[in-house]
């Protein structure tokens, strides 16, 4: 036992010094904001606390250190991180996986994919396909986004049900081809 400690320990010693594989500790991350939306404060506080008597934030701590980081290390992706969802319209059935930084939306019948990107910098939202990029949506402040109308004129939208009700009737032809 006192080898597989030791081995465990220098492992993640020259993982997270020499080859800096810091990762975004997913697992771990995922188990905290789990148990802060459990209930309220006190109960948070006992499932805190039992969690670390019965190991499983050790265990979720080292599966990150040992494995799911060193897999975000080596390939650029923590599989904590992407998930794929399904979701059926009446169009067909989308499969939509988030890898992070966006959104891959593929038609499950033709295999028509489509990309969403959000770009921190500028902060705006785009849409992929067949190597054009069509930018649609930009963040203004916590309280507006400016959004293109169908004649290539930028409206600025208030995050607002009048504001989602106004944009509609500027640009019903738009909503159409959705």
């Amino acid at each position: 036992m006192k080898k597989i400690i030791l081995t465990a320990a220098l492992g993640a010693l020259l993982c997270t010094s020499m080859s800096s594989c810091m990762g975004k500790f997913a697992l771990t991350r995922n188990l905290y904001a789990w148990n802060e939306q459990v209930s309220n404060k006190f109960v948070n506080e006992i499932v805190f606390v039992a969690f670390w008597i019965l190991p499983v934030y050790e265990v979720c701590g080292l599966a990150d250190l040992l494995v799911l980081n060193s897999i975000e290390f080596w390939s650029g992706d923590n599989p904590m991180t992407a998930s794929t969802k399904t979701i059926d319209t009446e169009h067909g059935r989308y499969l939509v996986k988030c890898d992070g930084k966006g959104y891959d939306v593929t038609l499950e019948s033709t295999g028509e994919t489509y990309r969403l990107d959000f770009c921190q910098e500028t902060q705006t939202w785009s849409l992929q396909f067949e190597g054009n990029e069509y930018p649609l949506m930009t963040y203004i402040d916590s309280d507006h986004v400016s959004v293109p109308l169908s004649d290539g004129i930028w409206q600025t939208v208030e995050l607002s049900e009048r504001g989602v009700l106004a944009y509609k009737a500027a640009a019903p032809d738009m909503r159409a081809g959705l």
